[in-house]
């Protein structure tokens, strides 16, 4: 008797088609990571689509254009910053919530976040100004004035180092350094920067 080794392949089950709020994560989760790889300036609505698994159709109807999927992406994507755990004294503090920064930075948001920045024209960067400055700046700012602020009471630091300029010098020196030097903010890095940079701009005299 002639045998056959021939056997029928498995039926192909297809996949629940996604709707709503499934369907829009997806496609902005490829957009983040669409952003994390390729950047603004090789993000496309059809990458995009592709990415998410569904049609071009399905990204306009929701996004008319390139940067309002991507304002929505990032607001979806950045990490929550929330307080800073009180450990006892300024150092400590500022060192913990750099920890926070760099992690933020280097999340896949924080890619996406930074291809936007650095590749956008004027034009372009106005529509994400808000998503930035809500999402990151005024977050990191609260939370270094509440280290501060902390580190006045304690007596560590000295009452008029409560100020802008002084809030803008982590994110500034980090965006910086990140950007034209390639640092990927080392655990030494950080330290180095609070203790010899921070740390003396903070301190009260003879203390």
């Amino acid at each position: 008797m002639i045998t056959s080794s021939w056997t029928a392949a498995p039926a192909q089950v297809a996949s629940p088609r996604r709707r709503g709020a499934v369907l829009e994560r997806a496609i902005l989760d490829a957009a983040l990571e669409q952003l994390s790889t390729v950047g603004w300036n090789g993000l496309t609505m059809e990458g995009v689509a592709a990415g998410a698994q569904t049609g071009k159709a399905a990204v306009y109807r929701r996004w008319p254009s390139k940067e309002d999927l991507v304002a929505d992406a990032l607001q979806a994507g950045l990490p929550s910053l929330q307080e800073v755990p009180d450990l006892g004294n300024v150092r400590e503090d500022l060192l913990e919530l750099c920890r926070w920064v760099r992690e933020a930075m280097f999340s896949r948001p924080g890619f996406a976040l930074r291809a936007v920045i650095h590749e956008c024209d004027t034009s372009q960067a106005e529509r994400f100004h808000g998503v930035i400055f809500e999402g990151v700046v005024e977050p990191t700012i609260r939370l270094l004035r509440e280290v501060i602020n902390r580190g006045i009471q304690r007596g560590e630091v000295r009452p008029d180092a409560a100020n802008r300029y002084v809030f803008d010098a982590i994110p500034a020196m980090m965006m910086y350094r990140s950007k034209m030097c390639a640092s990927e903010w080392t655990e030494r890095d950080l330290e180095e920067m609070i203790d010899q940079f921070m740390v003396p701009l903070l301190r009260r005299e003879g203390a």
